[in-house]
């Protein structure tokens, strides 16, 4: 049971990290989704995924410390 404690553990900080790193990213395109889907032009919301998708993949690309994870701000 203790084994199954510690996989989950892990898993929710390989998740936090994540969603840490991709986390605006996933919001922007779920709202060019719904304008989308409610009739409108998702563009803006798509190029702004887009930048998120590269702000974050240069962050992935830097040496992280713990103090990244715990003090970053979300842009």
């Amino acid at each position: 049971m203790t084994e199954y404690v510690i996989v989950v553990a892990l898993i929710a900080v390989a998740a936090i990290a994540v969603y840490q790193y991709f986390g605006q990213t996933v919001r922007n395109q779920t709202a060019a989704v719904a304008q989308e889907i409610a009739g409108g032009n998702g563009a803006a919301a798509r190029t702004e995924a887009g930048n998120a998708a590269n702000d974050a993949a240069r962050r992935a690309d830097q040496k992280a410390t713990l103090n990244d994870y715990t003090s970053q701000k979300d842009k």
